[in-house]
């Protein structure tokens, strides 16, 4: 599967409330961007890729209550392929980058918890659900955490690599860091699970904290991109820094499209 292109203008927004760098919360717009592959799997119309979703918005189906932004944007999504406007939730895969969680008044930059209602979201609506854990995503305590993914539809990824409708796609889970703070491993134990990932060839690539691209002055983790290039054909999928462009290709061929605190959706071109 090759990008061929990422739409400018976005196909649709949403507001929602968003830690404020100096404290309390900020309004932001969230935008849903059009992406156009040469091919899917026959039993896909789409894939929607989605990362950094740290914010609350009203809930239109729970009165408008405040609800985390991925839960919003779960059961948006598909309303839209409902209505028409999106193919529908039934032939779209979701992939998910991490880092999903707010706390309830949006106003503490950084916060980490439970994202299970946003994958529960996720796979109530759609065909199925891949993704990896973020530096600030929990998903319950240990037991919680493998009777939640035993559940069919959703799979998190962390050295491993599965083929929802024979797409092949990896994953690895936590960023570069600390070990002894949340979601962090050593330098060589990342590297370790990537490279293992990266030796099973898949099509896509699913990070947390992806590659830099610095020819085009976009941040990123250098070592990753060093790892990821020698693989010409793969797509990366990421998130944790945020790029003004979501799509770049590295001099190698390898692709990657960075969704922080935005949405892609990527369809077959033509279709």
């Amino acid at each position: 599967m090759r990008i061929l292109s990422v739409d400018e203008k976005p196909l649709h927004e949403w507001w929602y409330l968003n830690a404020a760098p100096r404290g309390g919360s900020r309004p932001e717009r969230l935008p849903l961007l059009s992406g156009w592959v040469d091919t899917l799997p026959n039993e896909l119309d789409a894939l929607i890729a989605l990362s950094d979703l740290q914010g609350m918005a009203p809930h239109a189906a729970q009165d408008c209550a405040a609800a985390l932004l991925g839960e919003v944007l779960a059961d948006e999504l598909a309303m839209m392929g409902e209505a028409g406007d999106l193919p529908p939730a039934s032939r779209t895969g979701i992939l998910l980058a991490g880092d999903l969680y707010s706390n309830d008044t949006a106003d503490e930059r950084g916060a980490s918890g439970d994202v299970r209602s946003v994958w529960s979201a996720f796979t109530r609506n759609f065909r199925w659900v891949v993704g990896v854990a973020g530096n600030h995503d929990t998903f319950g305590r240990d037991q919680e955490r493998e009777r939640f993914f035993l559940e069919s539809g959703r799979e998190l990824l962390d050295g491993g690599v599965v083929t929802p409708d024979g797409l092949p796609v990896g994953g690895v889970s936590y960023i570069i860091g600390r070990p002894d703070k949340l979601n962090r491993r050593e330098q060589s134990a990342q590297l370790e699970r990537l490279e293992s990932v990266l030796l099973e060839e898949p099509e896509v690539l699913v990070l947390h904290e992806g590659p830099d691209a610095p020819e085009k002055g976009l941040r990123g983790n250098p070592v990753i991109r060093e790892a990821v290039e020698p693989w010409s054909k793969l797509v990366v999928i990421c998130g944790h820094c945020h790029w003004d462009v979501p799509l770049v290709t590295l001099a190698s061929g390898t692709q990657v499209l960075n969704v922080d605190a935005h949405a892609v959706i990527l369809r077959r071109a033509g279709a």
